[in-house]
């Protein structure tokens, strides 16, 4: 059972019991991502999470590392376009480690200088090592080219020029006007007493002030074009799509259906026909990613250059046949059991849970029933999907990145839209 408490200063704490585990997750999740950064702060949401991790007055950055470990726990943390979380996992008896760990870590971080600049250099190692993974990088590479200079084409990571330049100031400067009570959402999920969990909290950020930063939301305007990044590569790594939708958009389970039919798993139709029965690719998958007020729906290919243009001719065919004329009835029988299926057991994992709980209260202000989302998922109907997918679908509405040994891209949008 899902329980929600509120805290004087406004922090809301999601709670959600599972008897039978043995473990507790606990998430402190910020509203503030890349998306709310300056064009010369790119990177210092990302930056801000990695000095989280550098020391406090109580605890070094190994104490940090070593409290969990010691008593088999797991302590983390990422940045996204529109939040940041901080997470551990414990046995349900270490409960008031992680509690204390979190916050401590949150509220008393130091932001030293020397640790400043080492974490600068770990953090341009980090860029260097992703512009080394051409499989990650086009994906940003997609994003930057359909939303061009809006924040949320952007890269999390940043710039080396960006990074290098954000300074001890800047970073106080940012953490101080997004790390406020208004701004910071609590869940834990496992095994766990849900008062516990409130005066634990509540004693450790009682006292945190601020307001929520609403942010002033610039829906991306989306373009229609190729990008095409030479690199020495064996393989070309390919992103073809279009704007998607909103996450509170009343057809966004219509588009994961979509989404799960052209590339969602070894039984989707880009899957089974460019590679299963031609063997022109090693990976083929499609994805739906969801904003507050917009959406990227993707498909990616990572093949030999002697197979990009077929590769794309079958990718495109197949959008065209969903676009014209939706899905059968059995692909969206089958389809249907699988998003169910997903869902359901992602309940098992008490990590699953507790971010369930923490990116549904960011987003939605609400934790939609597990049962509910299961029930729009089967009312979705072959007319649903033919109606949508002729909204987004459309040829003007696609583009197309690559990084790899290809450049002719230019010639390949024509197949897209013709």
């Amino acid at each position: 059972m899902i329980k929600i408490a509120e805290m004087a200063n406004g922090i809301k704490i999601l709670t959600e019991h599972i008897p039978h585990v043995r473990s507790v997750a606990v998430g402190v999740w910020v509203d503030v991502g890349s998306r709310d950064e300056g064009e010369q702060q790119a990177g210092i949401s990302h930056f801000i999470e990695h000095l989280m991790f550098k020391g406090t007055g109580r605890r070094s950055a190994k104490d940090i590392a070593e409290e969990l470990d010691a008593v088999g726990g797991q302590l983390n943390a990422f940045t996204t376009k529109e939040y940041t979380c901080y997470y551990a996992r414990v046995l349900d008896e270490h409960f008031p480690l992680a509690v204390d760990l979190l916050s401590d870590m949150l509220l008393n971080s130091r932001f030293d200088q020397s640790d400043i600049d080492r974490e600068r250099n770990v953090i341009i190692e980090e860029i260097k090592m992703y512009e080394d993974t051409p499989d990650e990088l086009v994906h940003d590479i997609f994003a930057r080219a359909i939303w061009s200079e809006h924040p949320l084409g952007r890269p999390i990571i940043g710039s080396e020029q960006t990074v290098g330049g954000l300074s001890r100031d800047n970073l106080l400067a940012f953490y101080n006007k997004y790390y406020s009570s208004g701004n910071i959402v609590i869940a834990v999920a496992g095994n766990l007493d849900q008062q516990q969990v409130v005066e634990s909290f509540t004693a450790m950020f009682g006292q945190l002030g601020g307001d929520k930063k609403n942010r002033l939301y610039t829906v991306p305007k989306s373009y229609h074009q190729v990008v095409c990044r030479p690199k020495d590569t064996e393989q070309v790594h390919i992103c073809l799509g279009t704007p998607g939708l909103p996450i509170d958009h009343d057809k966004i389970y219509v588009f994961q259906i979509v989404s799960t039919v052209l590339g969602g798993g070894l039984s989707s139709r880009l899957f089974q026909e460019i590679r299963e029965q031609r063997g022109l690719v090693y990976s083929v998958y499609s994805y739906h990613s969801s904003y507050h007020d917009s959406g990227l729906f993707c498909v990616y290919a990572g093949l030999s250059k002697k197979n990009v243009r077929d590769a794309l001719e079958l990718i495109v065919k197949e959008i065209r046949d969903i676009e014209k004329n939706g899905v059968t009835q059995a692909e969206l029988a089958r389809v249907k059991e699988q998003l169910k299926g997903n869902l359901l057991l992602s309940l098992e994992n008490v990590n699953s849970r507790m971010s369930r709980l923490g990116k549904s209260q960011l987003y939605l202000e609400q934790v939609i029933p597990p049962d509910e989302i299961v029930k729009k998922i089967m009312a979705v109907t072959v007319e649903d999907i033919k109606e949508l997918t002729r909204d987004i679908l459309k040829p003007e509405n696609f583009c197309i990145a690559s990084i790899g040994p290809w450049e002719d891209g230019g010639k390949l949008l024509d197949l897209v839209t013709k």
